[in-house]
């Protein structure tokens, strides 16, 4: 919401000074709504939107419920023992409204066991403590309210065969990583599909990606694994080519009962 209320700002052509100027507050409390260290009441967010010349209503309704929803989330908890992005991820899952990922390499977050990630969070150089480990882990599972809890959201995930063949821990962990995906995908939110390592026509290796609905598309979001860290995608041409991009990476994967079906080869492999 902050970083969509200085867009609006720089599209109008206004500096931070002048648009405290229209609100009749300081410079610096637009400084602060706009870094997300300060709230804003719905009279002053509607009032900016019509000073920046919006006039998307859907648009401005939805800023109006993000800046308002006074949930303490049960990130909260997390505050001070894990890095902002930690947080950030969790509220980004709060308000989103379904979520689709290409998964390559790792199985998609949302549908990793507790010694999966417990695995994957092991393999960072530098070694995080056993302390900074347990965190991301309990972090990690706690994130999976939003495709296992009370109000589930649509969840769509692409999946190579790669990802599933990786034995990121031993056997036994990912034979249990693969019947816990079976598990998921039996729910009618949850939809899961394969790329097998002998599907022609895939140049799309470097399609990892997860892409988080808004309440409205221009809300959308792409999150990126990169070598420094979660890289956040939200400039509408963006997602339009990671929209366009999902299209066609799930054009060459296998349907869903397949899908099913071709995992359930794979534990009876291990």
């Amino acid at each position: 919401m902050a970083t969509e209320l200085r867009r609006l700002r720089e599209a109008a052509g206004l500096n931070a000074r002048e648009a405290a100027a229209l609100l009749g507050v300081s410079p610096a409390q637009i400084t602060h709504i706009e870094s997300g260290l300060a709230g804003v009441s719905e009279q002053r967010l509607r009032r900016l939107a019509s000073h920046y010349a919006c006039k998307e209503d859907e648009f401005i309704d939805a800023l109006v419920s993000m800046a308002t929803d006074r949930t303490r989330g049960w990130w909260e908890e997390y505050r001070g023992l894990l890095p902002t992005s930690f947080l950030d991820l969790s509220e980004l899952d709060h308000h989103a409204r379904f979520q689709h990922n290409v998964a390559i390499v790792f199985v998609p977050g949302l549908l990793q066991t507790m010694d999966y990630a417990r695995a994957v969070y092991s393999s960072r150089v530098p070694e995080l403590t056993e302390n900074e480990l347990e965190l991301r882990v309990q972090h990690r599972m706690a994130r999976r309210v939003i495709i296992e809890g009370p109000s589930p959201i649509p969840c769509e995930a692409v999946i190579h065969e790669a990802a599933l063949r990786i034995r990121v821990n031993d056997r036994a962990a990912s034979r249990a990583q693969l019947t816990h995906i079976l598990e998921l995908s039996e729910a009618e939110h949850i939809t899961v599909r394969v790329i097998p390592f002998d599907q022609d026509g895939f140049p799309w290796g470097g399609s990892t990606m997860t892409y988080v609905g808004g309440r409205v598309p221009k809300l959308d979001t792409v999150i990126r694994d990169g070598p420094v860290g979660a890289l956040y995608v939200d400039a509408e041409a963006q997602l339009a080519t990671y929209r366009l991009r999902f299209q066609k990476v799930k054009a060459v994967s296998l349907e869903p009962e397949r899908s099913r079906d071709f995992i359930n080869r794979l534990v009876k492999e291990l």
